[in-house]
C-alpha cells in the first residue's frame, strides 16, 4: 500500500514542492451563473497568489461528463449523452477565460487520460484488497422494467425525513445517500413508484481506512467547514461506498459489461490527469506531475461545500490506497444567493456568467465582489445594489482613486517617477501588505488576499493626503517629489499584490507604469522594486456604476424572472433546482444554520456590550450609511453602520442597542468606525435588551 504521507508540519508557502490548486468539476449540463463562478474565481485568486510568492503551480480542472445527471438530461433532449455534455464542456472553455480564470489545463472527465488513470487506480484497490462485492437493494421500475441509479430516484431521507436525491440528501442534512437507501422511491423519468430488487455491486473498503482518515484530518488544511465537518462522519462511523452503477454512460467498471463506476470514482482523478495533460503539453523539465501527485506536492483543492465529505473522506481515501499524495488543504466556499434568496435556475432567477459580461462589465469588478465579499466558507449575497457599492466605494474611491491622482501628479509635476529614494515609511508599510498578502494565502483566505492591497491602496490616500504634495510645490519641492515618489512606487505594489485579484486591470496600470513584461510573471518582490523613471498620463482603472444603471439592472432581472415563472406555472410546474420559495416569511427563504461549530472560549473573545445609541448622522454620498454615537457606559463610540434606509435617522437616538466593542477598527467612506452594531435580517432589526442592563453590560 501507498506510503503513509504523515508528515506532521507543513512548510508555509513558498515551498520547494510543487503545487496544484483544482477545483470542483462543473457537471456539463447548463450555463454558469455567478454563483458558480465563486469557486473558480477564488480557485484562480488563490493560485495566482501562490505564484506571485514563487510558488511552482499548476492550475487545473476539466468538466464532469459522466453520471446521472446528464444521463437524465441527454434522455430528456433526446441527444447522445457524450454530445450533450462536450456542448457544454465547450462552452465552459470558452467563459472561464473571459473571466480571467486561467487553468494551466482544462480538460474533462470523459478522456483517455483519465480513463487510464482511473482504471490504474480502481485496479490498485482491488490489488490492495479494497474492493468487494455485495448483493445490495437497488430503486427498480416495475412498468417499465429498468434500474434506477442514484438521481433516477427521489424520495425521503433515512436520517432526517427531508425530500431528497438517490444519492445526496440535497434539500435536508446534506447527507451523502448509497444506493438503496433512500425511502419511497419514485422514478423521476416515469413518476412509477419504484420498488427494491438485489443486484450485485462494487464496494470500497472506506470503513477500513478510519485511523488513515482520523489522522489525515488531523493534518489537513484549509477553511474550517472542511476540516470539521468529515468528523461527524468519522465519529457516526465510515459505511463502505459503492462505486458502481446501473448506466449506460460512464467508464465501464474493468471487466464488467453492465455496471460503470460511480461518477465520484472517475471525477475526482480527472485533477490527477489534467495536471498531467498539463505535463505533456509544457514538459516536466518545466512542470512534472509525478513529483506533484505521486511524491511530496502541496495539493489544494477549492470546491463548493456540498462536496466535502467527497473530498475529505472518499477521495483521500482512494488516493492513500493507490499510493499518490494525500491533499494538503481543501478549501470549502459558502453559498450564494441573489437578493437573500436562492439561485432557480427554471424561473430564470440567476446573474448568468454571459449576462454580466453582455453588460459591459470588466470581469474584474465581479472578481473582487465574490473574492472579498466575507471569509471564503461564509454564505454570501449579491444584488446590483451590493455589487454597486462595493465597486464605487473601494475599487473606485480607494483603489482607483488613488493610482490615478499619484500618477496623474507625477506626470504633471515630475514628468514621471521622481529622483528620489522611497521612505522607510512607504517601504515598510509596502513590506507590511507583502506579509499581509502571504499571510492570506498561507490562511487559505482569498479575502485576505485581496483586502491586503485595498488596505495599502487607502493607506496611500490617507498619506497623499497628509503630506499635501501640492502645498509643497514652489516651497519644499525635495520633500514634495519624496512624497510622489513614495505614491508611485505604493502604486507599483498595488498592481502586484492586486494582480491575483484583479489581473486585467493590474496589468493595465502596470502599463501606465511603463514597465517591462507582464505583471502577471512578477512575484511580490517586485513590488519594492523602484519604478520606471518615465511614465505618462495615466487612465482611471475603473469606472463608477450609476444608480440608474442598478435600477435598469434590477427590472431585467425582475422581468426576467416574472416570465420564466409564469411559463412554469403553466407547465408541470415544479421546482426542481436550487431555488427556494419565493413567499418572504417563509423559513426556508432563511440561509441554513452553519455547520461549523466554534468552541466556548473562542465565543468568549467576542466583547459584547450593551449600548445606547445617543446621536445618528446620515453619511452625505452613502446610500445606506450612517455615523452613530453609541454610549456603551466606559466610553462613547463612533460606529458606522448600513441603517439610512431602514430606520428613521432621527428617532435612532435613544435606542438600546448591542454592539461588538472589540472589532477592528475600519474607515467607511472616510469615517472610522470603532465597533459594530447587531441587527438580524435584511431589514437590520437591531438587537437589544429585554429589561434595563446598564449601559456597558457584557453580553454573556
Amino acid at each position: 500500500m501507498s506510503s503513509e504521507h504523515t508528515d506532521e508540519s507543513r512548510e508555509a508557502f513558498p515551498t520547494d514542492a510543487p503545487a496544484v490548486v483544482t477545483c470542483g468539476l462543473p457537471y456539463a449540463n447548463g450555463d454558469l451563473h455567478i454563483g458558480h463562478l465563486r469557486t473558480y474565481v477564488g480557485g484562480d485568486v488563490y493560485s495566482r497568489a501562490l505564484e506571485s510568492l514563487g510558488q511552482r503551480t499548476a492550475f487545473v480542472c476539466g468538466s464532469d461528463m459522466h453520471g446521472t445527471p446528464i444521463a437524465v438530461q441527454a434522455i430528456e433532449e433526446d441527444i447522445d449523452p457524450e454530445a450533450f455534455a462536450l456542448e457544454w464542456h465547450e462552452q465552459y472553455e470558452e467563459t472561464f477565460p473571459k473571466f480571467d480564470v486561467d487553468f494551466d489545463n482544462y480538460g474533462h472527465t470523459h478522456d483517455d487520460a483519465n480513463r487510464e488513470l482511473t482504471y490504474e487506480i480502481v485496479e490498485r484497490l482491488e490489488e490492495e484488497g479494497y474492493v468487494y462485492e455485495k448483493d445490495i437493494k437497488v430503486a427498480w421500475d416495475p412498468v417499465d422494467e429498468q434500474p434506477l441509479p442514484d438521481r433516477y430516484v427521489e424520495g425521503t431521507c433515512p436520517y432526517c425525513g427531508a425530500h431528497a436525491r438517490g444519492d445526496e440528501c440535497d434539500e435536508g442534512c446534506g447527507r451523502h445517500l448509497e444506493p438503496g437507501e433512500i425511502e419511497d422511491p419514485v422514478s423521476t423519468i416515469s413518476g412509477n413508484p419504484a420498488e427494491y430488487r438485489d443486484r450485485t455491486h462494487k464496494f470500497f473498503r472506506v470503513s477500513e481506512l478510519a485511523d488513515y482518515l482520523d489522522g489525515f484530518l488531523d493534518r489537513l488544511e484549509g477553511t474550517s467547514n472542511a476540516r470539521n465537518q468529515p468528523r461527524q462522519w468519522l465519529e457516526d462511523g465510515l459505511q463502505d461506498w459503492c462505486i458502481t452503477r446501473d448506466l449506460d454512460w460512464g467508464f465501464d467498471y474493468p471487466g464488467e459489461e453492465d455496471l460503470v463506476l460511480y461518477v465520484w470514482v472517475d471525477a475526482p482523478i480527472e485533477y490527477v490527469a489534467s495536471t498531467k495533460q498539463y505535463t505533456d503539453r509544457v514538459g516536466a523539465d518545466e512542470y512534472d506531475w509525478e513529483e506533484a501527485w505521486r511524491e511530496d506536492g502541496d495539493i489544494v483543492h477549492v470546491i463548493g461545500r456540498d462536496i466535502i465529505q467527497h473530498h475529505t473522506i472518499f477521495w483521500p481515501a482512494m488516493l492513500h490506497v493507490a499510493g499518490f499524495q494525500e491533499p494538503r488543504a481543501v478549501m470549502a466556499s459558502g453559498f450564494m444567493t441573489l437578493d437573500g434568496k436562492g439561485f432557480s435556475t427554471s424561473r430564470d432567477r440567476a446573474v448568468w456568467a454571459r449576462e454580466y459580461l453582455d453588460e459591459g462589465f470588466h470581469p474584474d469588478l465581479l472578481r473582487y465582489y465574490l473574492a472579498t465579499n466575507g471569509g471564503f466558507q461564509q454564505d454570501v449575497d449579491f444584488s446590483w445594489e451590493k455589487f454597486r457599492d462595493r465597486v464605487n466605494n473601494e475599487l473606485v474611491g480607494t483603489v482607483g482613486n488613488f493610482v490615478y491622482r499619484s500618477l496623474l501628479f507625477a506626470h504633471r509635476n515630475f514628468e514621471g517617477t521622481p529622483e528620489a529614494e522611497v521612505s522607510e515609511e512607504v517601504e515598510a508599510r509596502i513590506g507590511e501588505a507583502i506579509d499581509d498578502f502571504r499571510a492570506g494565502v498561507n490562511d487559505y483566505s482569498v479575502r485576505e488576499v485581496g483586502t491586503a492591497t485595498v488596505e495599502l491602496a487607502r493607506f496611500g490616500n490617507e498619506y497623499i493626503q497628509r503630506e499635501e504634495p501640492w502645498n509643497l510645490l514652489g516651497e519644499d519641492d525635495e520633500a514634495a517629489a519624496q512624497v510622489i515618489r513614495d505614491c508611485v512606487q505604493i502604486a507599483k505594489a498595488v498592481a502586484v499584490l492586486f494582480e491575483p485579484v484583479a489581473p486585467g486591470t493590474s496589468e493595465e496600470l502596470w502599463g501606465q507604469l511603463n514597465e517591462d513584461g507582464s505583471v502577471h510573471d512578477v512575484t511580490t518582490d517586485a513590488a519594492l522594486a523602484a519604478p520606471p523613471r518615465d511614465i505618462g498620463a495615466p487612465d482611471e482603472l475603473y469606472e463608477k456604476i450609476e444608480d440608474e444603471r442598478v435600477e435598469e439592472l434590477n427590472e431585467k432581472l425582475e422581468s426576467r424572472v416574472a416570465e420564466a415563472a409564469a411559463a412554469a406555472d403553466d407547465g408541470a410546474g415544479t421546482e426542481t433546482d436550487d431555488a427556494e420559495p419565493d413567499d418572504g416569511g417563509d423559513v426556508t427563504d432563511l440561509p441554513p444554520v452553519s455547520e461549523d461549530r466554534i468552541g466556548f472560549e473562542e465565543f468568549q473573545e467576542l466583547d459584547l456590550r450593551v449600548g445606547e445609541i445617543v446621536d445618528a448622522v446620515g453619511i452625505e454620498g452613502a446610500d445606506e450609511l450612517v455615523k452613530l454615537t453609541v454610549d456603551i457606559g466606559v466610553e462613547e463610540r463612533q460606529i458606522v453602520a448600513g441603517l439610512k434606509q431602514l430606520h428613521d435617522v432621527e428617532s435612532l437616538p435613544g435606542t438600546r442597542v448591542v454592539i461588538v466593542a472589540n472589532l477592528e477598527k475600519a474607515e467607511l467612506f472616510g469615517v472610522e468606525s470603532n465597533g459594530m452594531v447587531l441587527a438580524a435580517g435584511e431589514d437590520a432589526d437591531l438587537l437589544t435588551t429585554h429589561g434595563d442592563a446598564p449601559l456597558g453590560t457584557k453580553v454573556r
